[in-house]
Parts: C-alpha cells; structure tokens; sequence
C-alpha cells in the first residue's frame, strides 16, 4: 500500500461503520462491563462528557452514576445521536443529553466537566494529540480524563486466526487509525500533559456457546462483509482469497468444543 492510498482511505469513512452487525456488538457493552476501570471515580452531582459515545450504552450507565449531575454525549454520527437519545429516554435518564458534534472541536467552554471519558474512539482517530488537547481545554482543573481503547496483537481467537487480527489491523491503519493504542495510553495521557495516571488492562470475553455463535455471526456480518473485503482488496490489505480461507476457518472455529475469543483492552484515568 502506497501512502496516497493510506491517506485515501485515512480520510474517508469510520473504520467499523455503522452496520446493524456492529450496533448489536455495542448493544452488549455498558458501563459495568466497559467502563468499570472508571466508575469509583464518578460521584453524584457531576458534570460528564462522553466523547464519540455512539448508541449511548455506555452513556447511560455514566450519567446513573452521576445523578443529579449531567452527561453530555457527543457523536460525529447523527444517527448514532438519535440512538442515544432514545435509550436514555426509554430508560429515563433526563440527566443526559446528546449532539452531533466533532470531538476535535467541542462545543464546550473551557473547564465545563468534572470528567471526560471515551470508549474506542482514540484507536480510530488519525490526530490522537489535538483530541486529547481539546478535551484537555473543557476539563476543569483536577478533572479526569478515562479513556478504554483496544489493542488488537494481544485480541485472539482459539483456535488461532492471527493473520485474520493482522488484516484488522491493517484495516484500522489504513483509516488513519492505531490499532495497538490500547498499550499507548498512559503515556499518551503523559505527552497530553495529564498527571496523577493509573493504567490498567482488561479482556472483553466470548465464551460460552451463546458468545460464539455471536462472535460467529459478527465476524461473518463485518468482517466478510462485501464492503470490508472491497476496501481490504482496493489496499492491497488482503484477497478475496484469503477471507474465503478465513470463512471456511472461521466455521471450523465456531464448531470446535474449545472455541474461545477475547479482545484485548488498554484503560487509562488521568487528571487535568
């Protein structure tokens, strides 16, 4: 891959997309689960940004923990706005709000909220520095900052499929993104002028039967897609032939009694 093409497809689309394949995967996240590194940290009555917050699964459990403070939860996508709008509405959360919003320029004045916290979102922004700057500007004084980002080499599939996680992570390069972060955070949050940082690690597992047939079927929807294969192909990333081999492999995976995945997580909290 030559870089005008790296720089193509850097600036064009989010890596994951917005296909139901890859809302039912973040339907299963929430704040117990994926943001438990930071929740002895919030105390009612706070102020809260969750920035590039997607369908607000997260969101909500977020702004529970801080009432009667407020959440404010910024997306670049709309309809992914719309999403959070409904789930805090249907779980009756009127302390959190959502806007379309571009986290590199925050609609916030300086020193808003007490605490600012983000789930997968540095892994796909190409200028990690100027995201952390801005939300560094809306931070109070003391605030925290707490973000969760994966790195894909430690992700895995058992039976191994590790030249399918290479291909992934080509993908999220070639958008401009870092697929390793995860292990970059703490002194990321350092180079961003952030003290008082904690670093920690974490796997999302898929275990049970339930979860590979769901692994199973997600991979299939995404990753085999027609559109993730046409951009791998475009690159130079992979072949068609190869995500054949990684189907029929990936069939083999779901039916072995032994079956196990995990993605791997890198956490950090940091104060302002």
């Amino acid at each position: 891959m030559n870089s005008n093409e790296t720089q193509d497809a850097s600036t064009s689309t989010y890596t994951m997309g917005y296909s139901d394949d890859f809302q039912r995967l973040l339907r299963r996240r929430n704040a117990e689960t994926s943001a438990t590194h930071l929740l002895p940290h919030l105390e009612a009555g706070m102020r809260v940004l969750d920035f590039g917050c997607g369908p607000g699964t997260i969101s909500v459990g977020l702004a529970k923990a801080v009432e009667p403070g407020e959440l404010f939860g910024v997306d670049m996508e709309a309809s992914q706005v719309e999403i959070a709008r409904a789930a805090a509405e249907a779980g009756g959360h009127r302390n959190a709000m959502f806007q379309t919003a571009d986290v590199a320029d925050l609609p916030f004045e300086d020193d808003s909220f007490d605490v600012a916290h983000c789930h997968a979102v540095l892994m796909h922004a190409p200028d990690t520095e100027a995201i952390l700057a801005e939300v560094r500007r809306v931070l109070k004084p003391g605030g925290i900052i707490s973000s969760r980002e994966m790195f894909v080499d430690s992700s895995f599939l058992e039976p191994t499929m590790r030249d399918g996680w290479e291909t992934f992570a080509k993908l999220i390069e070639a958008n401009g993104g870092h697929p390793q972060i995860g292990r970059e955070l703490k002194r990321l949050f350092i180079e961003a002028g952030f003290s008082d940082i904690s670093a920690s690690v974490s796997f999302e597992p898929f275990c049970t039967g339930e979860d590979i047939d769901f692994l199973h079927g997600f991979i299939i929807g995404w990753f085999l897609s027609p559109a993730t294969v046409e951009a791998a192909t475009k690159y130079g990333i992979a072949t068609q032939e190869q995500f054949d081999g990684w189907r029929r492999r990936l069939d083999q995976w779901k039916d072995t009694p032994g079956a196990l995945a995990a993605f791997a997580w890198g956490e950090a909290i940091g104060r302002k």
